[in-house]
């Protein structure tokens, strides 16, 4: 048997565990009339969840000394509902992280603060199902709270959902989608016009280059392709030698050797871009 420790709605409890101090509790009612040290059994809860980590475990309860009950509740429900969406447990940072940062967005909204987010395309295409389930988040959350939160704003929600369902670190997530951008930046740069966001070759290209730097990142690398490298060396000079100059970016932004074959696959999407757009000015 369980001891309630803290109601924070009525779906979600912080309660008292024999093998784990303390556990929070989701279900429908689960809190509803509930008072601290009153017993409850696990089996009540649709789903509970424990910090095992210790250093989370103390930024969930220093969570706790600023942050609404009723907010930390609401977020512990759509936590859970993520969970489900994608048939996965999410890594615990996400009951720390992405409380703390929506909690703050808000409180900004409120006060007539704009929210900007100047890798929202990229994030959209990278991660289009954590996207979605951002998108649907912000939604349901900002009708409880009476708030409208941007897309900028879902953006950055999509960033925690993929970091806690791949265990990644938010902060390698963050910067991979800032090279990402600055990657796309420097092509349009080199070929004089803005890509197009909407254009399936965009879309390509910006999946491959999230793609690629895990790649990099993991060092699993891609095999041998010197052969083409060769042909497209000979056949498209310009996007060729624009491809060598990403991977150099890619090599000294992530300090990690960026293998010759990416060089063909990053010539190919620029030349199929830049072939698109010649022939749409034709």
């Amino acid at each position: 048997m369980l001891a309630v420790k803290k109601v924070l709605n009525n779906n979600v409890v912080i309660a008292t565990h024999p093998d784990h101090e303390e556990v929070v509790l989701i279900g429908k009612g689960l809190g509803f009339g509930r008072s601290p040290g009153d017993e409850i059994a696990g089996s009540q809860a649709e789903k509970f969840f424990v910090l095992r980590n210790e250093t989370e475990r103390e930024q969930y309860k220093q969570l706790l000394t600023y942050i609404d009950e009723e907010f930390v509740g609401l977020m512990e429900e759509e936590i859970s509902r993520l969970e489900v969406t994608f048939s996965s447990s999410l890594n615990e940072h996400i009951h720390v992280g992405l409380t703390d940062h929506l909690y703050f967005a808000v409180k900004r909204i409120q006060d007539g603060h704009g929210i900007t987010n100047p890798f929202l395309k990229e994030t959209e295409l990278a991660y289009p199902k954590e996207y979605q389930a951002a998108a649907a988040m912000a939604e349901r959350v900002g009708n409880k709270l009476d708030v409208r939160l941007p897309e900028g704003e879902i953006g950055f929600i999509t960033l925690h959902i993929h970091s806690a369902l791949t265990n990644r670190d938010l902060s390698a997530v963050n910067r991979h989608t800032q090279l990402v951008s600055e990657l796309v930046r420097r092509i349009e740069t080199f070929l004089g016009f803005e890509l197009d966001r909407r254009d399936v070759n965009y879309l390509r290209l910006v999946r491959h280059l999230h793609h690629a730097i895990e790649r990099v990142e993991a060092e699993t690398y891609t095999e041998n392709q010197d052969p083409l490298l060769n042909v497209l060396q000979s056949e498209y000079p310009l996007c060729y030698n624009l491809s060598w100059k990403l991977m150099k970016v890619m090599q000294q932004r992530l300090n990690k050797h960026v293998p010759d074959a990416e060089a063909v696959y990053l010539t190919l999407h620029i030349q199929r871009i830049s072939g698109a757009q010649s022939n749409s000015i034709r």
